[in-house]
């Protein structure tokens, strides 16, 4: 291995404290950090809202602005993947454990508990799936786009190294390149791996739920534990083979095992009912999509939209980092309005689809079969909503099969892209980090996200997710000006960008 550079050294022992602070005092630990959570939940909800919505205006802003042309990367570079290629990578890094994991989930305690109003009603139905396609529409693709854009264009355009420090060049000079730029990397670095250890804990309990819904196994700590160790090897061999193989054939495997199995409930469940549910709560979506961004409950004393949406909001920049940073690599060559367009609509439009099939079809079983699905969640976990939906339809067992090797594959394929990511981060930017980096943070997440169910299970997941997002929410409101500048200074120079 070459020279490690600071940044590592300092990342690593941080994470190592970490690890080791939950294996010693695993409650201590989930005390500790529910507090900052609940601080952070309390005093600056507004905030992150308020950072959310700018994230998704600026990026709006650029589709129609006259930096909408310029190009990531030399005026003549063509994108180094295909559309398909590149939307199928993005978005099995973006949030593939994710929708998987509360797309029956997230309606139905919606539908249960909605942020207004009684539950189990009509309204409290049409809440359901418009916060959901909320949740997880542009809001999440814009804070993904700010940060990868930056980085595609100091990049590729500039020559930059890819490393979060160099994007905010414009505002602090060359003082990135000295103690400051080093705190903004370990910060990204300590963000990506809470992040990435959320969705794999996400994972690992959602496939340890599915086994012990089809098999005698049972669903606990050590399934988990055993189920994190196989995937683990298998994301390592696959880290071991490149971008241009590993990451890139997974990430195609992703898309068509999801296609398959959403269009299998699509026509196996409800169709007629699922696609009025898109249609209409697209709309409605639209439509209360300004008061929806900024939407608190100072006067009615709720918790549930801290519960929810500043979750999501946290969880999506502390998978700022990584997402944004993989995105990046794999974007040269598009222009600015391309970028944009294709990294907010696209999976916005596939999320919103995704979350009427199953979750349309979850609130229809239980709005008019009286299913139960909120009972069998309470009894048995969250992690099984979407294993009891395909049960009530043919083929269920093959196809509760068939999506725990989706969960499995976007288990590799998050992970493997997250030891990317992190090897780039913490090697100056290599655009190929040394196979023993990436073995490092492989390790360093899995066993993360093994302390983060120990210490605590899904609200210990949640909680790690809100904490490491705040520092680096500052630096993307950074980033925002920072691009601005950079963007302003170019278009000065050269008027007519093709």
């Amino acid at each position: 291995m070459k020279k490690l550079t600071p940044v590592f050294v300092i990342s690593v022992i941080l994470a190592l404290i970490f690890i080791l602070w939950g294996v010693l005092t695993p409650t201590g630990m989930a005390e500790t950090t529910s507090a900052v959570q609940s601080f952070l939940q309390a005093k600056f909800g507004w905030f992150y809202l308020i950072s959310a919505t700018t994230f998704l205006i600026f990026s709006i802003y650029l589709i129609f602005s006259r930096f909408g042309k310029i190009r990531l990367g030399k005026d003549t570079d063509e994108p180094e993947y295909n559309t398909v290629t590149w939307f199928a990578m993005l978005f099995s890094a973006g949030m593939g454990i994710g929708l998987v994991f509360w797309g029956v989930a997230e309606p139905i305690y919606h539908f249960h508990t909605p942020p207004a109003g009684e539950g189990e009603t009509v309204e409290s139905a049409r809440l359901a799936l418009r916060y959901s396609f909320f949740h997880w529409g542009l809001h999440p693709w814009a804070i993904y786009s700010v940060i990868a854009l930056a980085l595609a264009y100091f990049k590729f355009r500039k020559g930059a190294p890819q490393v979060v420090s160099e994007v905010l060049r414009p505002i602090f000079g060359d003082k990135v390149e000295g103690s400051l730029g080093r705190a903004v990397n370990v910060i990204v670095v300590i963000a990506t791996i809470f992040g990435v250890a959320t969705s794999l804990g996400f994972g690992a309990t959602q496939i340890s739920g599915g086994l012990s819904y089809l098999t005698d196994i049972e669903n606990n700590f050590t399934t988990q534990l055993i189920i994190i160790g196989i995937v683990t090897v298998l994301y390592m061999l696959s880290a071991q083979t490149g971008l241009e193989r590993g990451i890139k054939y997974l990430s195609n495997l992703n898309i068509a095992l999801a296609l398959l199995l959403m269009f299998f409930l699509l026509f196996a469940g409800p169709t007629n009912f699922i696609m009025d549910v898109f249609t209409s709560t697209l709309g409605s979506y639209i439509q209360n999509l300004p008061s929806m961004s900024l939407k608190l409950s100072p006067f009615e004393q709720s918790s549930w939209i801290q519960s929810w949406t500043i979750f999501y909001w946290a969880w999506w920049i502390a998978w700022a980092p990584f997402v944004g940073t993989f995105i990046a690599r794999v974007s040269k060559g598009r222009t600015v309005r391309e970028f944009v367009l294709g990294v907010l609509l696209v999976p916005t439009i596939f999320g919103a689809l995704w979350f009427s099939v199953f979750g349309g079809t979850a609130v229809s079983l239980e709005m008019f079969e009286n299913f139960g699905l909120s009972q069998i969640m309470a009894d048995q976990g969250v992690e099984v909503a979407l294993f009891a939906v395909l049960s009530e339809f043919p083929f269920g067992t093959v196809m509760s099969i068939l999506a725990i090797f989706l969960i499995s594959t976007f288990f590799i394929t998050s992970a493997d892209s997250a030891t990317f990511v992190l090897g780039m981060q913490t090697t100056n930017g290599s655009l190929n980090p040394p196979n023993s980096v990436k073995f490092t943070w492989g390790i360093i997440q899995s066993a993360s996200a093994v302390v983060l169910l120990w210490s605590g299970g899904l609200g210990a997941l949640q909680t790690a997710s809100i904490i490491a997002a705040f520092p680096f929410t500052i630096i993307m409101l950074l980033m925002v000006v920072s691009l601005t500048k950079a963007f302003q200074k170019e278009v000065a120079k050269k008027p007519k960008v093709r």
